[in-house]
């Protein structure tokens, strides 16, 4: 990243021809479209080359966004090599393109495991020596014979698709290219990378108008609800699409569909099928010779059928987060309500992640999630060891916040920038900060809770925190409130600049800075704070006012008085 930030890349030039390229949008953009174009057309413009990325629902435009990036880089004589995981999107995003791009001389090319031997040949060759504009592809571009004259964009749509491998060398042709990545749901890394800084993020929010959201139901696998879900589907002249990712019992399936629906015409598609094969099934399915289609997860990406409103998925807790989320993704694209109905074995004994992970899938319904699921993803799984081939590493032992410390003292190192000055305390009263597995178990939901606690810096917040608490979880006990005006006292005393407080078991100590000390009349402080708790004594020692309470035995609600004589402190100062 640092050595990235070093380069000094090409910056590009604008064109007036880039002008009449959008006015041929056949929609009006949405204002995040918008900004997000102006976002990466200055990255564009600047010498360090861009890393972007591009979080948007499926739908939502961020493929018009990337054709707006490629006219540019094409316009400036550079080549665009675009990467899709499945062949399926390839051929998709390159028919995209042949469309958008028919009124310029642009040569568009697509290379997949479909490509004859003598058309892989002749692109190679085209690309080497500078013929081809834009390249579409698989992972069959990241081989080693493929060479580019004069690289200038790298897209790689839907990034967490792509194995560990494929990632590192895409990062060797990452170095001193502008990259931008398209995603609905990225992998927690990448997520936690653009949050960080280690790379910018645009974020694709508005739905398109007379989009709904998709109705979703985590339910145990019965044959009843299958039915009932067909049959509803059935009787608006719509379709089906049933996701069951196990090739050789695919047949079963459908025998048993046909018994429960025998009115429905079926038609399955998977991997091992060939090119020609899986053409005329997907193509037979648009023009509606089907009813159902009966699949592996080859749909997951790239499959825009707007008739196609139910999705069945058995075995849904056999998926990531993100993919069932890209799952849910091939229906609703219509004006029409769409379900989603993510069965499960009733007979199996669901593991804590896959719960969490139905229950997000559930959570998040609207239309625009995809970044929120990312977040969601990150909470569950951890962002993994951002800078290396691990998706998973030691990151949960020292916790992601302090990872991301780490990772940024050694970016500004290695940019030669400053140490940052660690301004963090400790904390300065010892009270129990616990909450207890009787308020909640979950510990997922338990690091919110402790987050929502770290926001309280005023009576109006500790008050909005506690009843939305109270609200989702029952009664604050009285240890979680100490510990919300333990919170309270922290920002406060931060704010006073008191950075020294001595506790025992039979007093507390304040010392107030020298300035406060100075501009405070003790006598009313004195008269004022007897009001408050008239145990509270006072002194003046070496220029500061030293302020104690008494404590009776196991006293814990010390803090009650506190944070009232603070606040009081605060009010003379802003005076």
């Amino acid at each position: 990243y640092a050595a990235r930030k070093a380069i000094k890349g090409d910056a590009y030039a604008s064109y007036v021809l880039e002008d009449e390229f959008a006015a041929n949008f056949p929609y009006i953009p949405t204002k995040d479209q918008l900004k997000a174009i102006k976002e990466i057309d200055q990255d564009l413009k600047s010498p360090v080359p861009m890393d972007r990325l591009l979080c948007g629902d499926v739908g939502f435009g961020k493929t018009e966004v990337a054709f707006r990036a490629i006219f540019k880089t094409i316009l400036n004589n550079k080549q665009v090599l675009y990467l899709c995981p499945t062949t399926i999107l390839s051929r998709q995003q390159y028919n995209s393109a042949l469309s958008r791009f028919q009124n310029y001389p642009v040569n568009i090319a697509l290379l997949n495991r479909f490509t004859s031997p003598k058309d892989t040949k002749k692109i190679i060759e085209d690309l080497g020596n500078g013929k081809i504009d834009i390249i579409f592809g698989t992972h069959r571009l990241l081989s080693d014979d493929i060479k580019l004259q004069k690289l200038g964009l790298l897209i790689i749509d839907e990034e967490q698709r792509f194995g560990v491998t494929h990632k590192e060398k895409i990062k060797e042709l990452k170095n001193d290219v502008n990259v931008l990545t398209l995603s609905a749901t990225p992998i927690p890394r990448t997520l936690k990378m653009a949050m960080s800084g280690l790379r910018d993020l645009s974020v694709i929010d508005t739905a398109p108008t007379n989009r709904y959201p998709i109705q979703t139901y985590v339910l145990a696998d019965e044959d009843l609800i299958v039915k009932d879900a067909i049959y509803k589907e059935l009787s608006r002249h719509g379709q089906t699409f049933i996701l069951y990712n196990n090739i050789e019992s695919l047949d079963s399936l459908i025998t048993k569909l046909k018994t429960l629906v025998p009115d429905a015409r079926i038609v399955k598609a998977h991997g091992r099928m060939t090119k020609m094969e899986l053409e005329n099934i997907m193509q037979d399915f648009i023009d509606y010779k089907y009813d159902i289609l009966v699949c592996t997860t080859i749909i997951e990406t790239g499959i825009d059928i707007p008739n196609a409103n139910t999705l069945i998925v058995y075995n849904a807790d056999h998926f990531g987060l993100s993919q069932l989320y890209q799952i849910r993704g091939r229906v609703g694209r219509s004006n029409r309500i769409a379900y989603a109905y993510l069965l499960y074995n009733k007979t199996k004994m669901l593991n804590d992640i896959a719960i969490k992970r139905l229950n997000a899938i559930k959570e998040f319904t609207e239309l625009g999630s995809g970044y929120r699921i990312a977040m969601r993803d990150l909470a569950i799984r951890g962002a993994g060891d951002i800078l290396g081939s691990e998706q998973a590493g030691f990151v949960d032992s020292i916790g992601i916040n302090l990872y991301m410390e780490m990772i940024e003292e050694e970016m500004r190192a290695l940019k030669g920038e400053p140490k940052k000055e660690d301004t963090s305390t400790q904390a300065l009263i010892n009270v129990s900060t616990h909450i207890s597995d009787e308020y909640v178990k979950d510990d997922d939901i338990k690091i919110e809770i402790h987050n929502k606690i770290n926001e309280i810096s005023s009576k109006e917040s500790l008050s909005r925190i506690k009843n939305e608490l109270e609200d989702r979880f029952g009664k604050v006990s009285e240890e979680i409130m100490i510990y919300m005006y333990e919170e309270w006292f922290e920002k406060l005393a931060n704010t006073l600049n008191i950075t020294r407080v001595t506790q025992t078991k039979n007093y507390i100590e304040i010392e107030l800075p020298e300035e406060i000390s100075n501009n405070i009349k003790a006598d009313k402080l004195f008269l004022e704070s007897y009001n408050i708790n008239p145990n509270f004594k006072f002194k003046y020692q070496n220029k500061r006012i030293k302020i104690s309470l008494m404590l009776k035995k196991d006293d814990k609600h010390f803090l009650y008085s506190l944070v009232p004589l603070l606040e009081l402190i605060k009010s003379y100062t802003n005076e």
